[in-house]
């Protein structure tokens, strides 16, 4: 089993190309960070429909002008074969994020789920399987728990869908464990619990509950909790989960594939939440003077999720760094230096970047 250190040493000994799907958006843009920090190449594939060229651009300011030169970007489509073929030439590892994500998004649009999460998906697959790579680590999501009441929630035990989306993610898993016992291509999939962090967009209806709140909170609007408050939901901090996709990708899978849960174990209630970031807005000197409102419970939403990562914890040795607490002390600055962090979101120049 390798430490995230091991392997940080071994990537600045040996560099590789690694395929970034969704480069663009919230976690590939800190997936493609992370690599080429530490001296990696990293081809990017977003066709920018939910990603931001401002995440690269920020990406690129980050990381500097060395680090710019090993990126290399491809405005496409992962429902488009070819375009999956041409990433995929001369990749050595896939971190595959790129997806439609929302549950709410996808009761309203089941199709255009299906086709960018289960065909986009398979393009892939077999895009990895013809060009050999060496590992391919995928985003599944806890949305695949379904109506499975018990808590907390193990790899091996799901219920049944409760919307598109959660459809969607279980056959990522499904077609993979096809191509393990069909094709002897080993794969690892992630199942995420919430993630939140820096880039996460706050903007649009399928927004996700941290930064939409935050953003609200900075501009002095309500915030709208669905439901009485007490639904609860295992928050896990960016950096935990690029954690858990350098691990997942260097783990020996074999012909095999392989599910694991990334988050913290913990469960926090929307109620909670809400007292946590406007305690953290006050130390930035912002003060929330609205309650929260309440609305009726959204179609398709789990009223509890927590995960069990024992699992990855022994199998890939998986530590989040992280507590909900620690990761909203992050976040939080960072939407505040951007005052809600483009919530008048215009289009931005192109960054310099060249596929490769």
């Amino acid at each position: 089993m390798h430490t995230l250190e091991d392997i940080e040493r071994a990537m600045r000994q040996r560099p590789r190309k690694w395929l970034v799907t969704g480069c663009a958006g919230f976690i590939g843009s800190n997936l493609t960070e992370y690599l080429l920090r530490h001296d990696q190449a990293v081809v990017g594939l977003d066709n920018l429909s939910t990603g931001h060229w401002r995440n690269l651009e920020e990406v690129r300011d980050l990381v500097g002008p060395d680090g710019w030169r090993r990126f290399g970007f491809i405005q496409g489509d992962i429902r488009d074969t070819v375009a999956c073929r041409h990433a995929m030439a001369g990749v050595d590892r896939v971190l595959h994020q790129a997806a439609l994500g929302s549950v709410p998004r996808s009761i309203a649009d089941p199709i255009a789920t299906n086709e960018a999460n289960v065909d986009g998906f398979l393009n892939l697959l077999v895009a990895a399987r013809d060009a050999a790579v060496a590992s391919f680590v995928y985003a599944a999501s806890s949305s695949t728990y379904g109506d499975h009441p018990g808590l907390p929630k193990v790899e091996a035990h799901i219920g049944r869908p409760l919307s598109p989306y959660a459809v969607s993610k279980y056959v990522n898993e499904l077609y993979a464990d096809v191509f393990a016992r069909c094709y002897g291509f080993g794969t690892v999939g992630l199942r995420y619990f919430n993630v939140f962090g820096r880039r996460q967009d706050p903007a649009g209806a399928y927004a996700a509950v941290i930064p939409k709140w935050i953003g609200a909170m900075l501009a002095g609007d309500q915030v709208v909790i669905n439901g009485d408050g007490q639904t609860s939901r295992d928050f896990c901090f960016v950096d935990n989960v690029v954690q858990a996709n350098m691990l997942a990708s260097h783990a020996a899978t074999g012909p095999a594939s392989r599910i694991y849960n990334v988050a913290l174990g913990d469960a926090t209630t929307l109620i909670q939440l809400f007292g946590y970031l406007k305690e953290l807005l006050m130390l930035d000197g912002i003060e929330v003077c609205q309650a929260p409102r309440h609305a009726p419970s959204r179609a398709g939403d789990i009223a509890c999720s927590q995960a069990n990562i024992d699992k990855a914890m022994r199998e890939l040795g998986y530590a989040p760094r992280y507590r909900i607490r620690e990761g909203l002390a992050v976040t939080v600055p960072w939407y505040v230096a951007r005052g809600g962090a483009h919530r008048q979101a215009g289009a931005s120049a192109r960054p310099v970047a060249t596929a490769g």
